[in-house]
This record gives C-alpha cells, structure tokens and sequence, in this order.
C-alpha cells in the first residue's frame, strides 16, 4: 500500500507537529503540498518535506483550485479560520484532520458537520488526548467496571504560569475578540475528554471564572512595559527575557521560543523582545480572557464533574479523580492509580507513552496517536479508529458555549444536543 499524500494547510506550530509524523514514518504518510501565507514558514516547510516550488503556495484557495491533488488534507489555520476551507476541501472529497476548535460559534460547528456528512468524507478534529496511551489505559479501565458506575469527577488542567503568559497573556489567544474565549481555545480538550471518559457529553452546567492577575492593577512599582527595559524584571517569574533567553541559551530551539523568533539567535530574540509582543510586560498588555475559570456538569443519568482551568501552576499533566460506586481512580497523567471498594487493594498502572505533556512534547503521545489513526482510517476506510469524529467533536463544542454562556450570564446552562439535524452550510 503506497503511503497517504497528505495536502498542509497552515505551517504554524501544529501544521508542522502534525506533518513531523509522516516525516517519522515514510512508509505510510507523505506530504506533498502546503498552504502557509508567511514565507519563512512555508519556505522551511516545504524544504523539510522535499515539496516542489509549485505546491509550496501563500493561499490555500489556489491549492483548492487544482481539485484533489492528495488522499487527504490537514487543516491547522488559525482558529478563526478553519470554517471555509473545511467545508469547501469536504466539498471536494478530502478526508480532514481538522486542528481543534472546530469553529468558535454553534453555527460554525453545525456548518461544517453538514458539509463533511453532505460529502460523506470523515473528519478528525484534533481533540489528541483522547489518543494518548495513558487516555486509552484509563478508557479501558473505566469501561470494564472497575470502580463500577462512576458518580463524579474532579479534573484539573494546569496551564502553567509561562503558558498562560506565552499564549494568553503576550500571544495569539489573549483577546476573546481577536481569538475565542480561554475555554474554547484551551480546555474544549478538557470538556471533550471527560465527556469521552464518562461515555456521553454534559446535560446542563454552570461556570464561574474571570481575568484575576494579569492586569494593569497589578502592575509592580517601576515596571516598564516591555521586559528588556525593566528594572523589576530580574525578580518577576513571567519574565520574558528568562523564559524566551533560557530556551536559547539551553538550545532548545522549539515551542514556545519558535513562535518568538525565525532565527535562534540573541540579537533576533532581542530584536524581538523589543518590537514584537512576547517582550511585553504581562501587566501591560490588551488581554482578557480568564486566567482561572471552572465549570460544573450534570450528565445524563446524574453523575457530575467539575472542571478547573488555572494560570497559576506549573507547566505539567492533567490531573483527573472519577469516583465510582466500587472504587476510586486517580491519574496524574502518567500513571493511574485504582483502589477497589470491595478489597481495599490498590493498582497503580503505567502506560507507557512518549513525551510530556505541551505541544513542543507531542502532547504525552496524542498527537502521534492522532495522525496514527487519521492515516490508518484513510489508508484502510476504516473510520472506527478515529474517536474525535464531526458529531463526538460537535457535542463538545456545545458543552464549551454552553459553559461560556453560563459564565457570562450566572445561570444553568441546557447543553443542546450534537444529533439534531445540522444547519446546511
């Protein structure tokens, strides 16, 4: 079987992570084309990948105007901009590696749901922890009745302190009318995993959260507003200078110090400090999504959950314990504890699983588990290895406006249902 031709569209951080996949395996995946309108990210990408001049190209439409020219296409422009090319490349017959969130509004999600239904081509939305090895050791725990029927869930995502700062604070997702909200940029992850853990997505819930610290009013006495200037910055722990100059002086050349610089050198990371956004004081930037958020779930059938989203960690795994009417599992991301109502004994079990748990570690796993199982779907027809489908996808993203809503307005919020008929793109 000849390896699947895979078509890029965005050479950012996850079109390449994802494209790294085929690089490491040859003999089942190829990339034979990208879309990417900065030229240093398009140049370097398609060298990587060995891409003639004519299929390295700044705009996707023009990739779209040669017809189908791969078995499948991986959209990872940036959110605002996944709604259009999936519906007119699922228009054209292309299986879809669609980067997470799907669209930032229901209507969005719903478009393209029908336009992947109406073509019937399939579509893998890159939810990747549902494809780590620990997510499947926990899956298979959970559903062989373990700890019995579970009753409740506390999880916790710790973004981490830098994260927040690189990302949320300085980067791209910092502003809710430029991006998305916090929860639908970050944790859509957190609420499509445990609504793939529990076995169905959220009836109702609530949420409470909001911007706490980084803003103007915590300003340190004598800050400047950019880092290298700054008289307080040596003792201040979202320095962009220790983050961003320690990665290069370590040689470790990758996410996040690659969104920040196209050459690994001081003075482009100065140059950068100084006139781009990542040298900007935290407390001196336009953000506002939350830096702390959580939102309680009721499931079908009554079981809970409760989710936690906060800056204020280190940069490390989920945390996640589900309490069953047998027994009790704990999991810390890299292993997974499970004691038993019935004989007191405890297992710990170890999945074995590569990486760590950002973007720059492969997310422990996911987003190899993902491409893994998107090409095998396309290289076999077989769409059961792909978990994170249109309407598994789309009832995540509900739950996620539904919470939004909840924060916004302080009520209860019903979760609408992912199976109704879709609205026609």
């Amino acid at each position: 079987m000849p390896p699947v031709s895979l078509l890029v569209i965005g050479a950012g951080e996850r079109g390449t992570g994802y494209a790294r996949w085929a690089l490491d395996h040859p003999d089942r995946a190829t990339v034979v084309a990208v879309a990417e309108p900065r030229e240093v990210r398009r140049t370097r990408f398609a060298a990587t990948h060995g891409i003639a001049p004519e299929g390295a190209v700044a705009d996707w439409k023009d990739v779209l105007a040669r017809g189908k020219i791969a078995d499948a296409v991986l959209i990872c422009t940036p959110d605002r901009l996944h709604v259009e090319p999936a519906v007119a490349f699922a228009a054209l017959g292309y299986p879809i590696l669609l980067e997470k969130p799907m669209a930032l509004d229901e209507d969005g999600c719903r478009e393209i749901v029908a336009a992947v239904e109406r073509s019937g081509v399939m579509l893998a939305v890159g939810h990747v922890l549902r494809y780590t090895p620990y997510t499947r050791t926990l899956k298979r725990l959970v559903d062989s009745g373990r700890i019995g029927d579970i009753v409740s869930v506390q999880h916790l995502e710790p973004v981490g302190f830098w994260h927040q700062a690189h990302s949320f604070v300085r980067g791209n997702w910092r502003r809710h009318d430029e991006s998305t909200s916090m929860l639908m940029a970050k944790s859509c992850h957190d609420l499509d995993w445990l609504q793939y853990v529990i076995g169905s997505p959220p009836a109702r819930v609530s949420s409470f959260g909001g911007l706490s610290h980084f803003t103007a009013a915590n300003r340190p006495a004598g800050a400047a507003d950019r880092c290298p200037d700054c008289a307080v910055e040596p003792g201040c722990p979202y320095s962009a200078r220790r983050l961003y100059g320690g990665m290069l002086d370590r040689g470790e050349l990758e996410w996040p110090l690659s969104v920040v610089v196209d050459e690994f050198t001081p003075s482009a990371l100065d140059d950068a400090l100084r006139t781009g956004p990542y040298g900007r004081c935290v407390y001196a930037c336009d953000n506002d999504v939350v830096d702390h958020q959580v939102v309680a779930m009721e499931f079908p059938g009554g079981a809970t959950a409760t989710f936690t989203m906060t800056a204020f960690t280190e940069s490390t795994n989920r945390r996640t314990r589900i309490f069953g009417t047998r027994g009790e599992l704990t999991g810390d991301g890299e292993t997974i504890r499970v004691y038993d109502f019935l004989t007191r004994a405890e297992e710990t079990v170890t999945p074995a699983g590569p990486g760590g748990a950002t973007a720059a570690d492969g997310h422990g796993g996911g987003d190899a588990g993902l491409m893994d199982a998107f090409v095998g779907a396309v290289a076999t027809g077989d769409r059961g290895l792909v978990t994170s489908g249109a309407r598994e996808s789309l009832a995540g993203h509900l739950a996620v406006l539904a919470a939004e809503r909840a924060r916004h307005g302080g009520t209860v919020e019903p979760v609408p249902g992912a199976i109704r008929e879709s609205r026609p793109g």
